[in-house]
């Protein structure tokens, strides 16, 4: 599928180094080509991030017409559109498909493993040893920046992603644009997100005590669900009102040893599987996305806050032979919402089986464009590298019906 290769040459890059960093964080004007606070109207994005990879057939693009071996165990069920059908796991999500935009043919052509599908969907490219891209985040930090005695841009909760099995750069940081622009990392302790054990950055004076004064002070709220993802959820709503432009919530922090969207249904008690999507993991997402569509919406937020959720890949098309579902890249899908995209949208389409887009592919760099529009930033906006290689933020054109 030549039209959706994923375009730029990694071999300009191999002369690049890191961004020396040092000094007073103010004495800096611009970062490989990005200058500081340029674009004040940058919208707000709450970017949850589904550790794992959900399986689009068991989620949001059922196939009730394939084998069973393909089809699964869940039936499909109508949505608020017309001629649009999620899995029965998504009843609530199903019950608000008019707002927000489904893409169903999101794909990638690197390795299908964890890490390379969180570098391209967190960055838009894949990073080298001496190239590490930024997270959306931290572009969006160093663009909105004033000053770093204030509140901080851009923060991750309820803790970065730890080990997924490969030690390679996830995509969650700063990269080259360096430490000034690293995520806020909110760590807590798992009963109570407002417990928190861990409020870090790398760098400057930023207003920590802010932000953990917001979370302490939080009620909870049913709605989201009684989980850490939920609280997290509601926690970064609370976030943005205190000034944080970019919040990433991640579902869960590792594959390991915990249920999480990688069913493999490969044994033992931790080992994820269908019936746990059913039991717990599907309705941990319904219910938290539900009530941040709610919530955002009832205080007018929405239009000036993008609501993301993806995984870094999807699941295979046909079941395992203990039925669960193993990494599958060809095609997925992902949700979009708020800052003026349209609801009710249905982007692109995969074959009869899941297997890969039939309609409308949407690579990596597409959907890193297409965020960065929705949000007030030109895609188009070059960094220059330390080399004078100047790449844009996105490799790629927004999806045109979107944006």
């Amino acid at each position: 599928m030549q039209q959706g290769k994923i375009g730029f040459d990694r071999r300009q890059f191999l002369k690049h180094t890191a961004l020396t960093t040092a000094g007073a964080c103010t004495s800096l004007q611009k970062v490989n080509g990005i200058e500081y606070g340029n674009s004040p109207s940058i919208k707000n994005c709450i970017f949850l991030f589904l550790t794992g990879g959900p399986s689009q057939i068991d989620t949001f693009d059922p196939k009730p017409d394939a084998p069973a071996e393909i089809r699964g165990p869940f039936k499909a069920m109508s949505s608020k559109v017309p001629g649009t059908f999620f899995a029965e796991t998504l009843p609530l999500l199903a019950a608000r498909a008019d707002k927000f935009t489904l893409l169903r043919s999101l794909f990638h052509e690197e390795a299908p493993i964890h890490e390379t599908g969180m570098q391209l969907m967190q960055t838009g490219r894949i990073s080298t040893d001496l190239n590490c891209f930024p997270n959306y985040g931290s572009v969006c930090s160093a663009l909105s920046f004033s000053s770093f005695s204030g509140t901080p841009k851009f923060a991750v909760l309820p803790s970065k992603i730890g080990s997924t099995g490969v030690n390679m750069y996830q995509g969650q940081g700063a990269g080259f644009l360096g430490d000034e622009f690293q995520p806020v990392n909110i760590k807590s302790y798992p009963n109570d997100l407002r417990n928190i054990c861990e409020i870090t950055h790398t760098k400057c004076d930023l207003n920590l005590a802010k932000i953990r004064s917001t979370i302490a002070n939080l009620s909870f709220d049913s709605r989201y669900g009684n989980t850490r993802f939920g609280q997290s959820c509601q926690t970064a709503i609370s976030l943005v009102e205190s000034g944080v432009k970019f919040v990433t919530v991640n579902m869960f922090e590792t594959v390991f040893n915990e249920v999480t969207w990688d069913c493999h249904a490969d044994g033992g008690a931790l080992a994820s599987n269908l019936n746990d999507y059913r039991n717990k993991i599907c309705p941990m997402f319904d219910a938290a996305y539900s009530a941040l569509l709610d919530d955002l919406s009832a205080k007018g937020l929405l239009d000036s806050t993008l609501l993301v959720a993806v995984g870094e890949f999807g699941r295979s098309p046909y079941l395992n032979k203990r039925g669960g579902r193993d990494h599958h890249s060809g095609v997925w899908s992902g949700l979009l919402a708020g800052a003026g995209l349209p609801g009710g949208a249905v982007v692109g389409s995969s074959d009869s089986i899941g297997g890969a887009p039939q309609d409308m592919p949407v690579n990596p760099a597409m959907f890193a464009a297409t965020v960065y529009k929705a949000m007030g930033i030109d895609p188009s906006q070059k960094i220059t590298l330390d080399n004078g290689v100047s790449v844009p933020l996105a490799d790629s054109e927004p999806i045109p019906s979107l944006v």
